[in-house]
């Protein structure tokens, strides 16, 4: 038993590895053209919003659009002061800072 635990976890790092691994040896010694190095900035935001969004903005097993969400309402000046400020600390702190003082203010 331990064996195949040993093997699988195995398999499954190289196939975890493999995907990562060959952009990585086919891109590095290429230069990339300027349009794509611009398209690939997008990657990480659009990722994150991708995995942000519906838990903002839906509710339940079937997802169903709901605007009275705390968080929502929250999320509009935190993107707000993050896109005027730049700042990730002073997003993720100005974002705590409100969910904590309007949770609490209505709980």
């Amino acid at each position: 038993m331990n064996g195949e635990i040993i093997t699988i976890i195995f398999g499954m790092g190289i196939v975890t590895y493999i995907p990562r691994w060959l952009p990585l040896f086919f891109l590095s010694r290429r230069r990339l053209p300027p349009w794509l190095v611009l398209w690939l900035d997008f990657i990480p935001a659009a990722i994150l919003s991708a995995l942000i969004l519906p838990a903002i903005l839906t509710t339940g097993t079937p997802r169903q659009l709901e605007w009275n969400r705390l968080d929502l309402w929250i999320a509009i000046p935190t993107l707000i002061f993050a896109f005027s400020t730049r700042s990730l600390a002073g997003t993720v702190i100005m974002g705590m800072g409100l969910y904590w003082l309007i949770s609490s203010l209505y709980p």
